[in-house]
């Protein structure tokens, strides 16, 4: 389901699923691309978004609609799908109509909602806490293992640095895939979260420089947030990469990676 020999796989897809159209247009365009470069691909959208700075952002379509319209990309091309998930609750639900189910970084230690990930028996992707030590992962991926669940994932989203800002320590990406697959979420690392504005901006002009770092360091996976529209994307535009760049970008990625592996 995820790698391909000798290549990086890839989670990527819009922040938040926004409406049907967007979501097939996006999953299309991606599976063409990673279907030229052979690298294994996940497509990912939130089906809700319940992290948010004010009362007023945009959380959803519905949890049910936007589910369906995970299932219904997953089925029309074949890929499997990722989303995050809030509440325990949440895991049985999303399970039904995805693949993988992705705990968020504020959430990564609460247990119940691990363990209620890990019990669906889908692969559960364990974003690193932005306040977490690479070392301490091993406890969460542990958590899935000890539910009987095998099938972890571990992704790192860049640490906090001061109040407004994160950092990337690329000596997580070693340390981390000692206890599970490690991938490099290139964009939400880029974002420079509680802005005076209560929307948070990011820096998307540094989203190949992570993403370079991340592959020669021998992450298994990235993770990249992508729209057709990031300055209109109803959430986490500021940090999103413009999907007419995603091209480009993957293919020099995998000319860094088939470099790297003659090593």
């Amino acid at each position: 389901m995820i790698n391909k020999e000798d290549n990086f796989f890839l989670l990527a897809g819009p922040c938040a699923i926004e409406g049907e159209d967007m979501a097939m247009k996006i999953a299309e365009h991606i599976v063409n691309i990673t279907h030229k470069l052979n690298i294994s691909y996940i497509f990912k959208g939130s089906f809700k978004k319940a992290n948010r700075s004010r009362v007023d952002s945009f959380t959803g379509i519905g949890d049910e609609k936007a589910l369906k319209i995970l299932q219904k990309v997953g089925q029309t091309f074949n890929v499997p799908t990722v989303t995050d998930i809030h509440q325990v609750s949440d895991a049985a639900m999303a399970a039904e109509y995805v693949d993988v189910l992705q705990i968020p970084a504020f959430l990564v230690r609460q247990t119940d909602l691990v363990v209620a990930a890990a019990e669906t028996g889908k692969v559960v992707n364990l974003k690193k806490g932005q306040f977490m030590s690479p070392e301490s992962m091993q406890f969460a991926v542990q958590k899935v293992f000890d539910s009987g669940n095998e099938k972890a994932l571990i992704t790192d989203r860049g640490t906090m640095f001061g109040y407004q800002d994160l950092i990337v320590d690329f000596r997580g990406i070693p340390t981390m895939r000692k206890f599970a697959p490690v991938v490099m979420d290139v964009t939400h690392s880029l974002q420079q979260p509680n802005q005076s504005s209560g929307v948070t901006g990011g820096r998307p002009d540094m989203i190949e420089t992570i993403a370079r770092a991340a592959i020669v360091n021998n992450a298994d996976g990235l993770f990249i947030e992508t729209h057709f529209d990031p300055a209109n994307a109803k959430s986490d535009g500021a940090n999103m990469l413009h999907l007419d760049l995603l091209e480009g970008l993957l293919t020099r990625l995998v000319a860094i990676r088939k470099t790297i592996n003659e090593f």
